[in-house]
């Protein structure tokens, strides 16, 4: 209040007076669509307002490339290439990987990509007691908490090997389950022109690629994936900002499974 009394005195000017001229600067989308009929100037400026008020991926054409089984050698040339095209990603993280890499998962949170839980030894989660899936899980929340400085907040499981106590499992750690659209099994090809190939063939509006970073051939096939995406007009971006706004519940699987 002193502040604002202080200004007064000393510019003279009256406070009513500067809202009502704030007011003018910065127009409304009621009052921007209100002036637009016959004048495309206006009518151009309240479509942006319109357009701004959309989530990302209304707006944009999204895709999200995730990566599994890191963080290995090869995760630093790979957070290389998606710095240089300003593209984010999805990581889901190996907690005995984690534990001897802390550094590299704290440069992966730090340049603005998301991490997940993918287990601690990738073991496949169908197969094991209650007690071995929970301690797979719960070990490697708490070796990226110590990361990062918090636990993430979804998982993947391995090889996408889920069913409906592996679900309940997860809904009890409150873990949405992040499956994909397509998977480019760069694993088994080991073929940076197969993978380029199958990755590009693969992409859609909304789509959720599968890719590992532990495959060297996989690293060397994303600067062609993302520059022949960007002619496309796709922006990359995390499973978050996927959702737009959307909360993901404990167990819930995304994208959801065709039936």
């Amino acid at each position: 209040m002193v502040a604002s009394v202080c200004a007064v005195g000393v510019l003279g000017v009256p406070v009513a007076a500067e809202a009502k001229k704030t007011q003018k600067a910065a127009p409304t989308l009621a009052a921007a669509e209100a002036r637009s009929t016959g004048d495309t100037g206006q009518a151009t400026a309240a479509a942006e307002v319109r357009k701004a008020t959309k989530p990302y991926c209304a707006r944009y054409k999204c895709i999200a490339l995730t990566f599994d089984d890191g963080p290995w050698p090869y995760t630093p040339q790979l957070l290389d290439t998606l710095k240089k095209h300003k593209a984010k990603a999805t990581f889901f993280l190996l907690g005995r990987k984690v534990g001897s890499r802390a550094e590299l998962t704290r440069r992966i949170v730090d340049e603005g990509h998301e991490v997940g839980n993918h287990t601690w030894d990738h073991p496949d989660l169908t197969t094991l007691s209650n007690e071995e899936i929970l301690d797979e899980m719960t070990r490697t929340s708490e070796v990226i908490d110590e990361a990062i400085g918090r636990a993430p907040t979804m998982m993947r499981p391995p090889n996408g090997a889920t069913d409906d106590r592996v679900t309940q499992l997860m809904a009890e750690l409150a873990l949405p389950q992040i499956l994909w659209t397509g998977s480019t099994l760069d694993w088994q090809s080991r073929d940076t022109a197969v993978i380029t190939k199958k990755t590009l063939k693969l992409a859609k509006r909304d789509g959720v690629i599968l890719l590992h970073d532990i495959v060297p051939e996989t690293v060397k096939a994303i600067p062609t994936v993302l520059k022949t995406l960007e002619k496309q007009h796709y922006r990359f971006v995390t499973i978050t900002t996927l959702l737009q706004g959307r909360e993901l519940r404990g167990g819930e699987i995304y994208p959801p499974r065709s039936k």
